[in-house]
């Protein structure tokens, strides 16, 4: 067999698509995967992710003027069998009338390639995946971590110059879920491949995105890095849609935002300022004599590790507080909040 083709750089040109009955899954959309890079595409049901992908696999043709191009070279018109990419679906998609070992095989056998390459490649993809005493097993004796494995198997075993992910581990139970989470990551690494991987899992794309395009309705709302994604969410929907978020609202009087918990020192944004942001785990408790933000315990969930407070600060919606100390919390407690400005941010 060849060695390992180099990595892939994939470039999305103004790539739109609309369905035959005139519903438009995409607006267009420019987009560059760097050679090598894992890209997560993340955003709710429905929002144009897989279309993405489909589009870069070949799978479904972007509008008339949208192209696709791998290296600089326009593939648009290519089918997916041309354009040496692995693809995993959710489904998994494997034959259930073949065993394990067929079903890995199956892209070199149509490929053409010699039989002793073709059993060597098939003995290297079982050993990386840990699954050599699944070989001869049909696809119905197997779990679903291991019809994932063997799924990733199959699309890496033709050694593809990209591979693509469509919630590969959606219909997982949760700890299996985190298990191949770092295992696939860990794979991808030491491949050195490019990716493109699909889910609505914010935690799964933060784990494994070296970038995120987060999509909202069709559009993309923001590309950058988890960092990037979460401390600086480029609008409401990113701010809302990864992680949680706590929001105060009040007005700027004479340097602090001045609202019903209390105030917070503020020295940008001027008097315009009426709604501020921050993240739970950015949200200290302290004792409620002397803080400037108090309010009082709606709720409290022991979660093992933390206790998830709920705090009534008079609006709306209560302050999340994500705590460590290992004490219970009585409903009606006053509480003192801390958030330092730093952590603040306005949308």
């Amino acid at each position: 067999m060849t060695e390992t083709p180099r990595p892939l750089a994939i470039r999305l040109e103004a790539c739109a698509k609309t369905f035959p009955d005139g519903t438009r899954a995409l607006d267009p959309m420019d987009l560059a995967v760097g050679a090598g890079e894992t890209m997560v595409l993340l955003g709710p049901s429905g929002c144009g992710k897989t279309t993405v992908l489909r589009i870069v696999a070949g799978l479904a043709l972007p509008d008339s003027g949208g192209r696709v191009l791998f290296d600089g070279q326009d593939v648009t018109p290519l089918p997916i069998e041309k354009r040496n990419v692995g693809m995993v679906f959710q489904s998994y998609a494997l034959f259930p009338n073949m065993t394990v070992a067929e079903n890995i095989g199956y892209g070199l056998r149509i490929r053409r390639a010699p039989v002793a390459a073709l059993r060597a490649r098939v003995s290297e993809m079982l050993a990386m995946m840990r699954i050599e005493p699944l070989a001869d097993r049909r696809i119905e004796q197997l779990s679903g971590g291991q019809r994932q494995r063997v799924a990733l198997a199959r699309a890496l075993a033709v050694r593809p110059r990209a591979i693509l992910l469509d919630e590969p581990l959606t219909a997982l139970d949760a700890k299996l879920r985190d298990t191949l989470r770092l295992e696939i990551d860990g794979l991808l690494r030491s491949l050195g491949i490019t990716a493109i991987y699909v889910t609505h899992d914010q935690a799964e794309a933060m784990a494994l995105g070296d970038r995120i395009v987060v999509m909202d309705r069709g559009r993309v709302a923001q590309v950058g890095t988890p960092r990037e994604i979460y401390h600086r969410p480029a609008n409401r929907f990113v701010a809302e849609f990864i992680g949680s978020l706590n929001r105060l609202t009040g007005a700027v009087q004479g340097g602090v935002f001045v609202c019903a918990a209390g105030t917070l020192p503020w020295q940008t944004g001027g008097p315009a300022v009426r709604e501020i942001l921050f993240r739970p785990e950015r949200t200290h408790l302290i004792p409620p004599e002397g803080a400037s933000l108090r309010g009082t315990v709606a709720a409290a969930f022991f979660l093992g590790d933390r206790t998830r407070l709920f705090v009534d600060v008079g609006e709306g919606q209560p302050v999340i507080v994500e705590n460590g100390q290992r004490r219970e919390f009585v409903h009606g407690e006053a509480v003192g909040l801390q958030v330092e400005p730093g952590d603040v941010f306005v949308l």
